[in-house]
């Protein structure tokens, strides 16, 4: 099986002939274009379509969630009447308490042990996703707005330079694939510009909602890098680093991808 799964590898690699060893930082693409772009007719009716799309069964938990009290501490709800709409367009962010870059699991988790003293969720746990889910969704439509300046300006070098360094057994970085050949087909599929605005997403391949570190394990592993554990700092810097490449983008979130 170890044996076919590499000659798979070999074979889609194969078809990204034209990958240049080069990458330079100014190899983003001008046109910037969503992941939706990118998938079938089906597929993007599956995302648009409101009782359809299988993401909104995580939405639908996510607000029972926020809504609910666990043990007598106060729900999230209970703070945040307004429900948070366009929140999560803006992070990762600094925690200024902290000084920490978080993401949106972060500032869940922060608000979870500072102001309703209950334990954190672990990352890719169906609760976590499903509070992830409901609040990116108040963000359904706006606009991409973090910050890359001040103190989260370091976590954004890290994160360029991170999507900008090969790795792995196959010496790939994600600049290559991401910026240098978006658009071309790669073992049937179509490479998408790597945009995480949709995320959390369903993806067809695991038949589940995931969190954008889930996809970036992912695609570690595709070039046979080791994977780095969920939540490390060093994803957060690149999702810092990939939302301010997105900034013409909307968030989508549930998506749904291939």
């Amino acid at each position: 099986m170890r044996f076919v799964l590499t000659l798979l590898l070999i074979s889609a690699l194969s078809a990204c002939h034209q990958l240049k060893d080069k990458a330079e930082p100014d190899t983003t693409p001008k046109e910037i274009r969503s992941g939706f772009a990118f998938l079938t007719p089906e597929s993007q009716a599956l995302q648009r379509d409101e009782f359809a799309n299988p993401g909104l069964l995580w939405v639908e938990k996510g607000k029972d969630l926020f809504t609910a009290s666990e043990h007598g501490t106060p729900s999230c709800q209970s703070c945040h009447q307004d429900q948070l709409a366009g929140a999560a367009a803006r992070f990762p962010k600094i925690d200024e308490i902290s000084g920490s870059l978080v993401n949106i699991e972060g500032q869940i988790n922060l608000c979870r042990t500072r102001h309703q003293r209950r334990s954190p969720l672990a990352y890719e746990s169906d609760e976590l996703l499903s509070l992830t889910a409901y609040l990116a969704h108040q963000s359904y439509g706006f606009d991409i707005q973090v910050s890359e300046t001040g103190q989260a300006a370091k976590h954004y070098e890290s994160g360029r330079k991170y999507f900008y360094t090969k790795r792995g057994q196959f010496n790939f970085s994600c600049a290559q694939c991401h910026n240098e050949n978006w658009g071309r087909k790669l073992r049937g599929d179509t490479i998408s510009q790597g945009h995480l605005n949709g995320f959390p997403a369903y993806r067809l391949e695991w038949q589940s909602l995931g969190s954008s570190h889930r996809r970036l394990r992912d695609c570690d592993t595709g070039v046979r890098a080791a994977p780095l554990p969920f939540g490390d700092q060093q994803y957060i810097d690149v999702e810092l680093y990939l939302a301010v490449r997105a900034s013409q983008l909307k968030l989508e979130s549930p998506a749904v991808r291939r």
